[in-house]
């Protein structure tokens, strides 16, 4: 299928690893001329060079820029003046009990994971709305409903992102611009995938035990069983980019494996 994005700019945040990366890589190889961000200029480089080896042709540039401060958001705005494209996909976790989640912690991960977007959208939204063409995205995730108790703040930040994005959508009302979140499920990122191997050295068992382990215990409810693989929330990021998703607006779409259990 043709999703219709060549020639499309798109603006990828914290695109250098993981779920960012595999945006960036699928937009690319669809034909979209694709910004990658990360903090330094080192990972965005090593990043660049990858999609440019396996995509022959492909529009490809960076920007080094932490998008968690006003400084590196200003940055990436003047380098950027202007996107088709935005996904939001900026952000961090880290589990702790929710009595030692000091007030610096609560700013930082609220900073990263939203301010980013709130920031990047506060200058692309209207010039969008100004063309009459435009797509936001935010990556959230399932813990938007599903708030892990071992990392409140991190929940707590991605509901917030899935509600700016439906507020945002409120204003699109009769444009050809929409504003939609993706739910994504636990997904073998770059970080999960250090996690599994850290893991199954400390117990002396493999990675596939310490998965298998994960989804007996900690998601049980998951109908996948298994990390999903960040191409597989990459494909459904691409589709909502492209204008063959022009009736879907305001919409948290799912790509966690059935970990959510209520049907709407």
């Amino acid at each position: 299928m043709d999703l219709q994005l060549n020639g499309k700019k798109a603006l990828v945040t914290g695109s250098t690893a993981g779920i960012g990366f595999a945006i960036a890589h699928v937009l690319a190889r669809e034909g979209a001329s694709v910004v990658i961000t990360g903090r330094t200029q080192d990972r965005v480089d090593k990043a660049l060079k990858r999609i440019q080896k396996e995509i022959r042709d492909s529009k490809v540039s960076g920007i080094a820029a932490d998008l968690a401060t006003v400084r590196g958001s200003a940055k990436c705005i003047e380098a950027l003046p202007a996107v088709d494209v935005l996904v939001n996909n900026l952000g961090v976790y880290e589990p702790k009990p929710f009595e030692k989640i000091t007030d610096d912690d609560w700013h930082s991960i609220i900073e990263t994971n939203f301010m980013s977007g709130v920031r990047l959208c506060r200058h692309y939204l209207p010039g969008m709305k100004t063309v009459n063409s435009g797509r936001i995205i935010f990556i959230s995730s399932e813990s938007a409903i599903n708030i892990p108790v071992e990392m409140i703040h991190y929940g707590v930040t991605k509901t917030m992102q899935v509600a700016l994005a439906r507020g945002l959508a409120e204003t699109t009302l009769g444009a050809a611009v929409t504003v939609n979140s993706v739910l994504a499920g636990p997904t073998r990122s770059e970080g999960v995938e250090k996690f599994l191997i850290d893991m199954a050295r400390t117990k002396n068992v493999t990675p596939e035990e310490i998965e298998k382990e994960f989804f007996h215990t900690a998601r049980p409810g998951s109908l996948l069983q298994r990390f999903a693989t960040t191409d597989e929330v990459a494909a459904l990021v691409a589709f909502i980019a492209s204008p063959l998703s022009s009736a879907i607006n305001g919409a948290a779409l799912r790509a966690e494996g059935g970990v959510v259990r209520s049907i709407f």
